[in-house]
């Protein structure tokens, strides 16, 4: 892989997620313009892999993830949480069932918490899940191009997000909705990851780093664990619903809160989009405060330099700050007027929840 630039440390000194990756290959921007037209590949090798073997592999991990996947078909793919007995998030995953294993790659810093309690829920099950980031490291591509590089460097290009399909040297391919309109995670050897790199970037992706692929995911209001979640998020507050959680399976850990909040109320934060008028001025940071008339209704979640829209952030908001607030993120000198980007922003409808609904009907 070819010599990059250092790594830069977290914003104001913060734990930067990404440290162990680089955050570009020269020019973030024109990288994030080339995910947005064509295809760029990030490096992503720092994300925990944990591989789940074993007969009764669907059957086991249906009984603890939010995802119904006792018969997820071989080739397919999700994304899931795990919760605590109150239903707020303590790990997101991304799936792929592919061969006689179900793979989850999740963040490093969770890989150990992750692997030990899913090891811990063993019992008598047939199944052996095992740390597998030491085989497989993950490159992400991004862009409207992305089938297009996937064939030329000889790999299948499953249909529809995250379908997976084995790479016959070991991994896989899995499709992605995001963070663009169309992605794709290659798991490959970590061994062999160099020369995949250059397989990737030789077929017609950009090198490209984390800060791009942040921005655009970002700018697609898709949640980070512990970026834009705190120890209370459940998961409708970050719109984990549709794409991480199934309302109508049972039996896993949180879900009668999960249940509770769809069907008789509304969560009490909604996750938003902000845009900054932050000038070249220190932009807030993840944790800071967002403020309306000088009270605090919400929290800084990721914060990125977008290419088209500047300097924004993910923020989760109290569910009553209306959609025209007139807010302030962040605090002392990373304070920054802030607006709510109306497309991020689903107003209720005033109707009751179908649970709700169902009792008002039955009156």
């Amino acid at each position: 892989m070819t010599e990059v630039p250092e790594v830069p440390e977290g914003p104001a000194g913060q734990p930067d997620p990404d440290a162990a990756v680089p955050a570009h290959r020269g020019d973030p921007l024109a990288e994030q313009r080339a995910m947005a037209r064509s295809a760029a590949v990030v490096d992503r090798s720092h994300r925990g892999v944990i591989a789940v073997p074993g007969e009764e592999r669907l059957s086991w991990l249906h009984l603890l993830l939010s995802q119904h996947v006792s018969e997820l078909p071989e080739g397919a793919g999700t994304e899931a949480l795990i919760l605590d007995a109150q239903g707020r998030v303590l790990h997101h995953a991304l799936v792929s069932h592919v061969g006689d294993t179900v793979w989850l790659d999740t963040e490093q810093d969770d890989l150990a918490e992750l692997l030990a309690y899913l090891q811990k829920m063993v019992f008598w099950s047939k199944v052996e899940p095992r740390d597998a980031t030491a085989e497989l490291a993950v490159l992400s591509l991004v862009g409207p191009d992305t089938a297009a590089v996937l064939a030329a460097a000889g790999l299948a290009v499953p249909e529809g997000a995250h379908a997976s399909a084995a790479i016959p040297e070991g991994g896989l391919v899995r499709r992605m909705p995001w963070p663009g309109p169309d992605a794709a995670d290659v798991l490959v050897p970590r061994g062999g990851r160099d020369a995949w790199w250059a397989r990737l970037t030789a077929a017609g992706a950009r090198p490209a780093g984390t800060m791009a692929f942040e921005a655009l995911r970002v700018e697609a209001r898709r949640p980070r664990v512990h970026l834009d979640t705190d120890d209370r998020t459940i998961p409708h507050e970050v719109d984990w619903i549709p794409s991480a959680v199934h309302l109508t399976k049972g039996c896993y850990r949180g879900q009668e809160t999960v249940a509770r909040v769809a069907n008789l109320g509304r969560p009490p934060r909604r996750l938003v989009l902000l845009h900054l008028d932050a000038g070249d001025e220190e932009l807030p940071v993840t944790g800071d405060p967002v403020q309306k008339d000088g009270r605090t209704v919400g929290r800084v979640g990721s914060v990125t330099q977008h290419h088209e829209l500047g300097s924004v952030v993910l923020a989760l908001l109290k569910r009553s700050v209306p959609a025209d607030a007139e807010l302030v993120a962040g605090t002392g000198e990373r304070a920054s007027p802030a607006a709510i980007d109306p497309d991020s922003y689903a107003p209720d409808d005033g109707a009751p929840p179908p649970g709700r609904a169902a009792q008002l009907r039955v009156r």
